[in-house]
């Protein structure tokens, strides 16, 4: 049995898996991003944005540990801290940190066996996708946009998730990087220079809009403009450190890669 009776989470991946693992009665509240799954948006009271919330609204459901993720939530544990409330502030980046942040939110919980059969089934279908990926001796390589004003590149799981389904991230020397800022694209002309093979927009909080890179200047000339090779993958499959991002977005990574073999059927 949990020690903790009442969870506020705030941040989406904490919702997803404390539902995957059978403790969806411990959540009190949730982050008003949380999209998966989606029953916990019809039973569940929003309570915080991501990198703003105000105190009371979170301290009214009475919980006796809040769950939170990175340096933007930072201030608001901080505050919660203070306030008496037990806190868990994760700072997963890789895929790896996904799995380890499911089996640690599974132990607060005392599921750690249902933690690591989610584990166990994620890696699975890491495993599933990178051996299908092995067919192909030819690596597309991928721009991921997570922001267009400015252009910021994909974090390091994305990164990943893009080799696991068979591709090349063009910004993997940016996804080391942890902070967005740190993984701006100063010169929009370092895109067209790498040449991407397949373009993947996932603004997080709003709608990617394919059409207005061509009008990019000089993007016209880019393999995946000319090739219409550009998609989106909505933000909560991928952009998410949980279970969705292996769930929902590297599916979707490997359909698109399948897609560019398949248009060229003489590639290897």
């Amino acid at each position: 049995m949990s020690h903790y009776r009442r969870i506020a989470c705030l941040s989406t991946e904490a919702v997803e898996t404390l539902y995957a693992i059978g403790a969806q009665d411990l959540v009190a509240g949730i982050s008003g991003y949380s999209v998966y799954p989606p029953q916990a948006r019809r039973e569940k009271p929003k309570i915080s944005g991501f990198s703003s919330a105000r105190i009371d609204r979170i301290l009214a459901v009475q919980p006796d540990l809040v769950v939170g993720y990175s340096s933007l939530q930072a201030e608001m544990c901080h505050a919660l801290a203070a306030a008496g409330v037990e806190v868990h502030l994760f700072s997963q980046r890789s895929v790896e940190g996904i799995l380890q942040m499911v089996r640690t939110l599974a132990a607060l919980v005392n599921r750690r066996m249902q933690g690591e059969q989610l584990a166990g089934a994620l890696q699975l279908e890491i495993g599933l996708v990178a051996a299908r990926a092995k067919r192909h001796a030819t690596r597309p390589l991928v721009y991921f946009e997570e922001w267009d004003e400015p252009l910021i590149s994909g974090i390091g799981w994305v990164s990943e998730l893009i080799a696991i389904a068979g591709g090349a991230d063009a910004f993997a020397d940016l996804a080391l990087h942890r902070e967005a800022r740190q993984r701006i694209i100063a010169d929009p002309a370092e895109v067209v220079r790498r040449a991407p093979d397949i373009i993947i927009g996932s603004w997080c909080g709003k709608k990617f809009r394919p059409e207005t890179l061509a009008a990019r200047p000089g993007w016209d000339a880019i393999p995946a403009i000319r090739n219409g090779m550009v998609f989106e993958i909505k933000s909560p499959d991928i952009l998410s450190p949980g279970p969705a991002a292996i769930r929902h977005g590297l599916p979707q990574l490997a359909r698109l890669v399948e897609q560019w073999h398949a248009a060229a059927p003489g590639r290897p």
